[in-house]
């Protein structure tokens, strides 16, 4: 094998792990050092690729090298939005004289993670191509940034996370709340058992997205490796309403908002109540809005999680804005003393009986800063180069994703459903059961463990 630089740092840094001399170790330093940049491949360029792409520009350390999308249209147009940002980022920071990145194109991911000697990779393709990619890179001994949810079925994220502990990678899964200042001091201010004993924790997404309106099947548009962007999914005729953006509401590709939404949210009441995998889970739901939207995901749904001392909703809802406590999205930890309201504004305190003697004192709204997402992407920076776990780590992934598929899971099979984590099985359920793990289309292949 060729003594690439990546070669080298993954083997030197096998030899030491654990012996925190990462620093110290002669030319392990050349991969740690800061003066070094982090080279970087994106695998999905449309959507949250793009911006991506633009937050890791921001930071002065990276080095875009290589872009992949099976789709030619876009992959072309943002390499250009790319070079673009490029410019604006040197311009603003006064050194317009650097020159733009040099970025190699791909229709193949396989071919970008063999040859570009990447130190890290962004996967930001759609939930069903999550896995692959990501399993490819962690064999390459490539470090990963990788969108939420981890991955369309429970039985991938298993898979993913144990490739990635196997392998020795950090990974940054992209729930960039968890780098967020005013979430952090929201989650202390629970932790603090001020707002007494917490019974009932909601979450919730009511987002006015653009729906899909019905249309019919087609042909895919010239440019479009169709085959390859269905991969390990189930091969069915092209409509635009299941490609790009939309893809979320088809089960073949996505979990809609109970896995979009629900891995941000639902991920901070499990930080806020220090709470692992639920005993119980119901939903109910459908596609209940007048306007009936192309989708198989519900616009409507509530899932109830049972956990050993308190209750965790999740509800949401497609085409209306307003939702609890006057917000389109959030997390309230109702307790017996008062409730604490955050979403990516803000957060505040509610007391329970404002103004008796005793009572808890409210806590006015205080914001955010707006930097939630750049602080993600310089943690996984910062954790390339230490070694250390990052914020979005793959068990928080992991974890997160495996309980917003659950939500799907009672919701598809109409059961409540108990789930056995020593086994990771639903209890007594084969029907669930069975959609732990996604049936592959060949030639696609997915390792079992």
């Amino acid at each position: 094998m060729t003594q690439t630089r990546r070669n080298f740092c993954k083997t030197s840094a096998a030899v030491i792990a654990g012996a925190g001399l990462v620093s110290s170790v002669p030319g392990l330093a050349g991969c740690s050092s800061p003066v070094k940049k982090v080279r970087y491949g994106v695998i999905g360029v449309n959507g949250m690729g793009l911006t991506n792409i633009m937050r890791f520009m921001e930071q002065p350390d990276t080095e875009l090298v290589s872009m992949c999308d099976v789709d030619q249209n876009i992959l072309n147009r943002r390499a250009n939005d790319a070079k673009e940002y490029f410019k604006k980022v040197h311009e603003k920071s006064g050194d317009a004289s650097v020159q733009e990145p040099d970025i190699k194109l791909y229709t193949d991911y396989r071919e970008l993670i063999k040859n570009d000697n990447l130190d890290a990779v962004i996967i930001a393709t759609p939930d069903h191509w999550h896995c692959l990619p990501f399993l490819e890179a962690c064999e390459a001994g490539i470090d990963i940034y990788v969108e939420k949810p981890l991955a369309n079925t429970i039985g991938e994220c298993m898979v993913m996370d144990a490739y990635a502990k196997k392998h020795s990678r950090v990974v940054q899964v992209g729930q960039w709340q968890r780098s967020g200042q005013h979430w952090i001091d929201a989650m202390d201010y629970v932790h603090s058992g001020q707002l007494g004993n917490i019974r009932t924790v909601k979450t919730w997404a009511y987002l006015s997205w653009l729906k899909p309106t019905p249309r019919p099947d087609g042909t895919p548009p010239n440019g479009v490796d169709y085959d390859f962007w269905l991969g390990p999914a189930p091969l069915k005729p092209f409509n635009p309403n299941r490609f790009h953006f939309h893809f979320r509401w088809f089960w073949d590709y996505g979990g809609g908002l109970m896995t979009d939404w629900g891995a941000h949210l639902i991920d901070f009441a499990l930080y806020g109540m220090k709470a692992h995998m639920p005993k119980s889970i119901m939903s109910l739901g459908g596609n209940y809005s007048i306007d009936k939207a192309a989708m198989e995901t519900p616009d409507t749904q509530m899932v109830l999680y049972e956990f050993d001392n308190f209750v965790l909703q999740w509800e949401h809802a497609i085409g209306i804005d307003l939702g609890p406590y006057n917000r389109g999205h959030g997390v309230a930890f109702i307790g017996d003393r008062g409730t604490l309201v955050v979403d990516r504004g803000g957060w505040e305190v509610i007391p329970e009986k404002p103004g008796q003697e005793g009572s808890l004192q409210a806590v006015p709204r205080k914001s955010g800063d707006g930097n939630d997402a750049a602080n993600h992407v310089r943690d996984f920076l910062d954790c390339i180069r230490s070694r250390k776990t990052p914020r979005g780590s793959i068990e928080i992934g992991k974890n997160i994703a495996i309980i917003s598929h659950m939500g799907n899971i009672a919701h598809r099979t109409g059961d409540k459903l108990y789930w056995d984590d020593a086994k990771k099985v639903f209890a007594n359920n084969e029907k669930a059961t069975e959609l732990i793990w996604p049936q592959y289309r060949t030639p696609w292949k997915l390792p079992r463990i």
